[in-house]
């Protein structure tokens, strides 16, 4: 079958297509034959190195996967069966079949659009559980940091459910703050860099909820946007720069609350399904409306990452084997 992969580290044009064997499903996993690929923007640090989570050479990229089952491996749940047309993270997911977990599948229907879908394996359910973590009050204010990505647009839409008074989204070019706008959300630039004035102009009282993957000053500015009793949630570092929390920086009854989806699954099997389960609800109800920016064929992955790296998508980026 085709793979992506990268023998080295660089920018997009290390990426490639390999011809490679198909793998086989292992204990609980199932082979999924790939309709379509969700792309994640942390491949793309990874893809340049240099990290302090850089993998082995040649490279793979991650991704969620929605397609059909064809085979499963041994010890796979009750009622899991081949032909089932699901989503889920695969860690070798650029390919045109994958192997992925099987006890965290999520079903989608036969009518359902594959590249929307792609939204339901992790990333819907991760915007959802930072949400949950932020213990957003009604009539509270929230910041939603790349609010126009892929987990940012989907948050900032269910953000809405909370009843909050404020939702604050950020992002850095004028057509992703547009973007934003048109999510119902108020748009602050993050490439200013008076950008928590702006936030505070919105929130003169300070916001009950900041949700980071920026990591490095972004998070430090936000955790002093927080107000007491306030919730910072850090969901990863896109900038490499690890979040650093002093703790006189928390005297003010603030926490920090660190969310990572397989951290979920281990620690609330039970919980983290409910998750899936709801998201798709909201989805198949209209409540929440993944957007796909672009769909590529899987040879031109390298156009992907370049609209990633230029940080221009609105939604999602999606490939088609």
């Amino acid at each position: 079958m085709r793979a992506v992969r990268y023998h080295r580290h660089g920018g997009p044009d290390v990426l490639q297509l390999d011809e490679v064997a198909v793998p086989e499903p292992g204990p609980g996993q199932v082979l999924i034959q790939a309709e379509a690929i969700g792309a994640n923007a942390i491949d793309t640090v990874l893809r340049r190195g240099g990290t302090p989570w850089d993998r082995p050479l040649p490279g793979t990229l991650t991704g969620e996967v929605v397609g059909r089952i064809t085979a499963l491996g041994p010890q796979t749940p009750p009622g899991v069966a081949v032909g089932q047309r699901v989503a889920a993270l695969a860690e070798d997911a650029f390919a045109e079949y994958a192997v992925v977990d099987a006890a965290f599948l999520a079903p989608i229907p036969d009518q359902a659009d594959a590249a929307e879908a792609t939204m339901m394996g992790m990333t819907g359910p991760l915007a959802y559980r930072l949400l949950e973590s932020a213990h957003l009050p009604a009539g509270g204010a929230v910041v939603i940091h790349s609010a126009a990505g892929t987990i940012g647009h989907l948050a900032v839409q269910l953000a809405h459910s909370y009843d909050p008074k404020t939702v604050i989204g950020t992002a850095s070019s004028p057509a992703r703050l547009d973007f934003i706008r048109s999510l119902g959300a108020e748009a602050v630039d993050l490439t200013d860099p008076d950008w928590p004035a702006k936030v505070r102009e919105l929130a003169p009282d300070g916001v009950d909820a900041v949700l980071d993957a920026v990591g490095g000053k972004v998070f430090e500015q936000g955790l002093g946007l927080i107000r007491p009793v306030g919730t910072m949630v850090t969901y990863g570092a896109i900038t490499t720069e690890l979040p650093a929390v002093p703790p006189g920086a928390l005297f003010g009854f603030k926490t920090v609350t660190g969310v990572a989806i397989m951290g979920w699954r281990n620690a609330r099997p039970e919980a983290a399904h409910a998750d899936i389960t709801e998201v798709i609800r909201r989805w198949q109800s209209g409540d929440l409306r993944p957007v796909v920016h672009a769909t590529h064929p899987l040879a031109e992955v390298a156009r992907i990452h370049e609209t990633l790296d230029a940080r221009t998508n609105l939604g999602r980026l999606v490939a088609t084997p």
